[in-house]
């Protein structure tokens, strides 16, 4: 199986995503991202850009992602690029990277990097219907991203409602952890969203739901075989 994850910033794809990256990237699935703000430049505690550089390539090593594909649209402002510029280098992504599942923010998240990103994946997922020879996506999933996902306070927007459960065991919970640890900066203290006992508290509260130890939970939206 091939997977694309599809995020706005670095980190965001550890934090959706993580410890199913860690598992599916360790049972031979090929798993790439597309970050589409690298920079960061907007983010509170960042490190200088080679060692933020340096942070992402060492985290993405460490759970196994295959290729990254790296934006430099501007942080906290991608709602001031035009819409199809952001689709076009989403939709280059899905050319080479050949994905049967692309995973990607929940449209409510309170983040408008993260509406953004997540509209014009909608959009891109569709490249098939335009260029045959481009292979088409079977499956089209939202995550969740700590900090950001859970304050969705739009109610015009549906909330993230989670319809698939990956377990991931203890260890992919803590593969994360050390993975988000990677990026300076990012972590912070109990009881914030974004530390390792809330992290690893919520992966075994997704697992309680589906009667297993530990899980991420994802949204799946489309699904065509």
């Amino acid at each position: 199986m091939k997977y694309l994850i599809v995020v706005a910033h670095p980190d965001d794809e550890v934090l959706g995503a993580g410890a199913s990256i860690w598992k599916w990237a360790h049972k031979g699935d090929q798993v790439d991202v597309c970050i589409m703000c690298t920079e960061a430049k907007a983010r509170a505690f960042r490190p200088d850009d080679k060692e933020l550089d340096d942070d992402t390539h060492a985290a993405l090593k460490y759970i196994g992602v295959n290729k990254e594909y790296e934006g430099t649209f501007p942080n906290i402002e991608m709602n001031t690029v035009p819409h199809l510029q952001l689709v076009q280098f989403i939709e280059s992504a899905i050319k080479e990277s050949e994905p049967d599942i692309i995973i990607t923010h929940h449209p409510a998240d309170t983040n408008n990097d993260h509406l953004q990103t997540s509209m014009a994946c909608q959009e891109a997922i569709r490249l098939f219907q335009r260029r045959p020879e481009v292979k088409r996506v079977k499956e089209f999933w939202y995550m969740e991203v700590p900090s950001c996902t859970e304050w969705k306070i739009n109610n015009a927007m549906q909330t993230f409602n989670p319809n698939c459960f990956v377990e991931v065991g203890k260890e992919g919970v803590d593969a994360k952890i050390k993975a988000l640890g990677m990026y300076r900066g990012v972590m912070r203290p109990y009881p914030h969203p974004r530390s390792a006992e809330y992290i690893a508290g919520l992966a075994a509260v997704r697992g309680s739901q589906w009667g297993v130890n530990y899980a991420e939970a994802f949204e799946v939206v489309l699904r065509v075989y």
